[in-house]
């Protein structure tokens, strides 16, 4: 969700600013602005992509050796060339870019524009560099103590960077409550919003933390400073994150490399925690509380979208294995519904980015109410890593595509793994299935390479379904949370309506809209609820719909009424959500592709949402 670069060094800002731009497209945006100082400030700026921006600039001046680089997600205002970054203040001796929402926005504008100042757009963003300079002119101090003074009168969340016409050797950057990291090289500094433009350049970054503010002089130390005007020594940091893992691998799409991926990201998310030869499971990030864990009254588990379909298994796994109760939650809801929190409770924040607005808001009210506050995530030195008590990093490898996939599987092995530890200390699993249940986890990596190879049978099962405005994803247990992500992948990526129900329910409203053009999917693998679901694909074939089947191998009751197969190794029910989920990635994917759709880049959608 919106993106920043920021360049100053010896080099040309330009094609620095723009590369950076391009590797932060997955975000997800609608407009796009570059601002350079070449004696005169430059400011160039359009609805649309990067290539726009591009072909908008053309061979206009582009020189110079700072500038600042931004993607908009549209919030306050549409997207058009007036409401992309970045924005003037009113003398146009300053530009600004910024990722979240100034929320008194309209009140500190109704105050300048009392004090003679006019606006050109809708954005909080103009406002802001409005008030920054309307401080730095009447209070009589320098840009630095006026950016200072600005943020204390600002609600809201930020991550600015702001460039001076009258300044060319200084870059001002500042965040609370959205994520910015700056990249330390040699005589030269980098800004962005997330490290995936920066690593090309440098390994050495720090990682604002909220209220703080950056002061990047060139050929100068970097210099922190906090909104209160507290010194503070930048702490640096070296990026694991290797340039090949940012870049398509021969892939056609970003989406495509992340599923195909998936086994070892799954063994990467494992390793060093599910210890097969020793019988155990270490999950060190949680150590120093495990007993306050176990002794657990209620585990709450937050997230958004995809994230709260793996605390959704997640319930399913520690209530089956551990016998703790579990209540998931939207963490966008969560903190608006005065939640009863209590101190005995743990409650589990996962999000792919550790930058979700919600989320954070939603683990700052669990810390307050005394609770224990365990994050699960894949960025490390993300906020919700450096905010949590304690935690685990999926270790997926970035993940450019917007919608999620190998976050998911990485976020579900981690919940097993989480689950069997602690019914393995709280004695609620006896010792062979414990055993069973480790070398099966170990093994899906295996199980989920011997999926992908069935490929091509899936995109078969994908022209069939490419063309039906509408479609049903059913399941039960463990997979009914697996329906509802295979339902959100195909809105997401391919703007096929679908939704996901517990199969059961579907006889309580849904089977209304089942006839001969309805796809059904249906997760049918071997468990539990093995032949209440075989039921419910037999009403929907009474009913004359499509059922496109997910089987386990070797399985032929439930592949005879479908009208299409897609078999998956056989594995323990509790396991079956990791491997279940990866076909139903494949068809969304083969499905959109077949349509046309931008698969990396779905309208309207964002990678990390960092505004509320």
């Amino acid at each position: 969700m919106c993106g920043i670069v920021a360049y100053i060094g010896n080099r040309e800002a330009y094609p620095i600013v723009m590369k950076g731009l391009r590797r932060l497209e997955y975000r997800g945006y609608d407009s796009a602005g570059i601002a350079l100082i070449d004696k005169e400030l430059l400011v160039y700026k359009c609805k649309g992509k990067v290539d726009d921006l591009e072909y908008f600039i053309g061979t206009q001046n582009t020189l110079g050796n700072i500038g600042i680089g931004h993607t908009r997600w549209a919030t306050h205002g549409v997207p058009n060339d007036v409401n992309a970054h970045p924005h003037y203040s009113q003398a146009k001796d300053l530009t600004i870019i910024h990722n979240g929402i100034i929320e008194n926005y309209n009140a500190i504008k109704k105050a300048l524009t009392l004090r003679g100042h006019t606006f050109t757009s809708d954005t909080d963003t103009e406002v802001l560099i409005h008030l920054i300079e309307d401080i730095r002119n009447n209070a009589k101090v320098d840009l630095v103590e006026a950016v200072r003074l600005a943020l204390n009168e600002a609600v809201g969340a930020y991550a600015i960077v702001i460039l001076s016409k009258d300044n060319p050797n200084q870059l001002i950057a500042a965040r609370k409550s959205s994520p910015l990291v700056i990249g330390i090289g040699v005589d030269e500094f980098f800004c962005a919003s997330d490290a995936t433009p920066i690593i090309e350049y440098t390994k050495n970054v720090v990682y604002l933390n909220d209220e703080e503010i950056a002061v990047i002089n060139r050929g100068e130390e970097l210099k922190i400073i906090t909104t209160k005007n507290i010194a503070k020594t930048p702490y640096v940091q070296e990026l694991e994150l290797n340039i090949e893992a940012i870049e398509k691998g021969g892939y056609e799409h970003f989406m495509l490399k992340e599923i195909f991926e998936q086994p070892r990201s799954i063994r990467d998310s494992i390793r060093g925690r599910v210890l097969v030869d020793q019988g155990l499971i270490k999950l060190g990030g949680i150590t120093e509380y495990s007993q306050k864990i176990v002794n657990a009254k209620r585990i709450i588990i937050i997230g958004c979208g995809t994230s709260w379909h793996a605390g959704l298994v997640g319930e399913y796994l520690i209530e089956d294995l551990a016998r703790i109760p579990v209540e998931v939650e939207y963490a966008s809801e969560f903190r608006y519904r005065n939640p009863i929190i209590n101190e005995d409770d743990v409650v589990i924040a996962i999000s792919q980015s550790g930058e979700t607005a919600d989320t954070l808001a939603a683990i700052e009210l669990a810390k307050s109410k005394g609770a224990l506050v365990y994050g699960i995530c894949n960025v490390a030195g993300s906020s919700i890593a450096r905010t949590t008590h304690a935690g685990s990093y999926t270790h997926a490898g970035p993940e450019i595509g917007v919608a999620s996939t190998k976050a998911f599987t990485a976020q579900v092995a981690i919940l097993t793994a989480f689950a069997l530890s602690v019914a393995k200390q709280r004695g609620t699993i006896n010792e062979s299935r414990y055993q069973q249940l480790l070398i099966e986890l170990d093994t899906v990596p295996e199980l989920v390479e011997k999926v992908l190879l069935q490929s091509d049978k899936t995109k078969a099962i994908a022209a069939i379904m490419k063309d039906a405005p509408n479609s049903l994803y059913l399941g039960r247990g463990y997979s009914f949370p697996v329906a509802l992500e295979g339902a959100l992948k195909l809105k997401e990526i391919s703007y096929i309506h679908a939704e996901g129900y517990p199969a059961a329910e579907m006889k309580h409203g849904p089977i209304a809209l089942i006839d001969e053009e309805m796809p059904v999917v249906v997760i049918a693998t071997k468990g539990a609820n093995y032949e209440k679901v075989v039921s419910n694909i037999q009403e929907v074939k009474a009913r004359k719909g499509i059922i496109i089947a997910v089987v386990t191998e070797g399985d032929e009751h439930a592949a005879l009424l479908a009208d299409y197969i897609i078999e998956i190794p056989e594995s323990d029910e509790c396991l079956v959500p990791i491997i279940s989920v990866v076909p139903l990635q494949l068809l969304s994917y083969y499905i959109a592709v077949m349509r046309g759709c931008n698969v990396d880049q779905p309208r309207n959608l964002a990678k990390s949402v960092t505004v509320e």
